[in-house]
């Protein structure tokens, strides 16, 4: 044995070659590979964000549209016309609520019809929703709603689709 093997009989190079750490971090594809990844989730995910957020705010207008509609039958049937003067029911007017999304408004055309209008601003620029006083729904969907929504006749439109 040689004084450069030492005690344990190996030689110092192969000393130094066995404590050496070996390198950290990622490489160059495996940091590519992660950006691949989160591009793709944030492709399919930011879309599906902000449908979840335009169909939150839709309830702020349907259910407005409906606490209405009920004060105008209440309306009517105390006074046995949905005019006031040549306006909606009365204290409806009044008490018109109003939120950042939407603004809610009545026409009557004579003393036995009304129409209650929901008609969106801002996020919500685009959706109209009404309610007469047959309780007959509809939604107009139109420029510059989100793409995949579309109007319906028949009622208010709560998902992409025209879906009720």
């Amino acid at each position: 044995m040689s004084s450069r093997e030492g005690v344990l009989g190996m030689h110092a190079s192969t000393i130094n070659t066995r404590l050496r750490s070996p390198a950290h971090g990622f490489t160059l594809i495996e940091v590519m590979i992660v950006v691949a990844i989160v591009a793709i989730l944030s492709a399919v995910a930011y879309p599906a964000y902000q449908d979840y957020i335009v169909r939150g705010k839709i309830p702020q207008a349907t259910n407005n549209l409906a606490t209405l509609q009920t004060k105008m039958e209440q309306y009517f049937q105390d006074q046995r016309t949905y005019l006031n003067g040549t306006d909606c029911g009365g204290a409806l007017k009044a008490n018109m609520p109003s939120n950042s999304y939407f603004t809610f408004t009545c026409a009557a055309a004579d003393s036995t019809h009304y129409t209650l209008t929901a008609t969106g601003a801002g996020q919500m620029a685009g959706f109209t929703y009404t309610v007469d006083q047959d309780g007959n729904r509809a939604t107009t969907i139109g420029s510059p709603a989100p793409s995949g929504w579309t109007s319906n006749t028949t009622c208010w439109v709560t998902k992409k689709g025209g879906t009720c």
